[in-house]
C-alpha cells in the first residue's frame, strides 16, 4: 500500500515550557535536533539518534516526536513488525506496530506520551491502520517511577487509550506469561474485514482460545 503521511502538530505550554508534539518528521528535520541526555531508555542518546536515522528511511516507519527547541524529549515509532514476532506472520502491509515510546525523565509530568499518539492518530491515513503494541512488565521503569507493576500497567493503558488503543486478548506466551503484560490495538476505520480476520489468526494460534 501507499504510506501516506500528513504532518500534524501540538504545542504544550507548562510553567516556563513550551513544547512542541509534532510529526511525521522527516530525515533531514531529525538530523537538525539534538537527543535529550535523558533519552536513555534503550541506548545512549547519540547512539538512539543514529537507530532512529535508520528507522526513519523505512517506506512505513512514521517518527513523532516532543521537542524543547531543538532538543527532541519524547518520541515514538511506528514500524512493521519484526520479522522475528510472531506480528509479523500476518504478512499484512496495513499492520503496524508502535515499535518504541520513551520521554525523558526531565520532562515527565507533561503528558508527552499521549500527546504524542494524539497526534500519531490526528493523521487521516492511520484510519488504513491496524496499529498495535505489547507490554511488558520487565520493560517498565518500576524504579525510576516508584510505581507498583499494577498502576504502571494502569498507567500505560490510559497513555495508549489517548491514541484509541485497547486492550485485545491474545495467546501469546510472553504477554501470557504475567497477568500485567498485554497487547493493546487500535483498528482504523477503514481496515478491511479481512485484515481483520488475519489479526485474529494471529493473535490466537490456539482455536479453542477463539
Amino acid at each position: 500500500m501507499k504510506h501516506k503521511k500528513t504532518y500534524h502538530s501540538l504545542e504544550i505550554n507548562k510553567g516556563d515550557k513550551s513544547i512542541l508534539v509534532e510529526g511525521p518528521i522527516k530525515k533531514e528535520a531529525l538530523e537538525s535536533f539534538k537527543m535529550d541526555d535523558g533519552l536513555v531508555a534503550f541506548r545512549p542518546p547519540d547512539k538512539q539518534k543514529e537507530a532512529l536515522l535508520k528507522v526513519i528511511d523505512f517506506p512505513e516507519s512514521r517518527l513523532i516526536i516532543a521537542r524543547d527547541g531543538d532538543k527532541i524529549v519524547g518520541y515514538a515509532t511506528f514500524l512493521y513488525p519484526d520479522p522475528m514476532e510472531r506480528w509479523s506472520e500476518a504478512e499484512l502491509d496495513n499492520l503496524l506496530e508502535l515499535g518504541a515510546i520513551e520521554i525523558s525523565a526531565d520532562y515527565r509530568g507533561y503528558s508527552l506520551a499521549g500527546s504524542i499518539l494524539k497526534v500519531a492518530m490526528k493523521d487521516d491515513a492511520m484510519e488504513d491502520y491496524i496499529i498495535l503494541t505489547t507490554e511488558y512488565y520487565w520493560h517498565w521503569d518500576l524504579r525510576g517511577t516508584g510505581l507498583s507493576i499494577w498502576q504502571y500497567r494502569d498507567v500505560m493503558e490510559k497513555v495508549m487509550s489517548a491514541g484509541g488503543l485497547e486492550p485485545y486478548a491474545t495467546d501469546d506466551p510472553e504477554i501470557c506469561s504475567h497477568p500485567a503484560n498485554c497487547l493493546m490495538a487500535r483498528i482504523g476505520s477503514r481496515v478491511g474485514h479481512d485484515s481483520v480476520l488475519e489479526f485474529n489468526r494471529v493473535r490466537f494460534k490456539h482455536k479453542y482460545m477463539l
